[in-house]
């Protein structure tokens, strides 16, 4: 259970974070609409929240 977790579940949640961050930083580098820079770095830092805690997760399984 834990090396899918590792090996899928963890890469694919630091993809998604990586991308709404530069979906992010496009949209105000380009001079996009700042409600939805805001809502984009509002998303990224949710899924940092959820990929960290995955993270945790899986360290603490791994321990036990």
């Amino acid at each position: 259970m834990m090396s899918w977790t590792i090996y899928l579940l963890i890469p694919i949640a630091l993809a998604i974070v990586g991308g709404v961050l530069i979906l992010g930083l496009v949209n105000l580098a380009s001079g996009g609409s700042p409600a939805r820079s805001q809502k984009l770095m509002q998303m990224r830092v949710l899924f940092q929240f959820l990929a960290i805690v995955l993270v945790m997760v899986t360290i603490y399984f791994m321990g036990s």
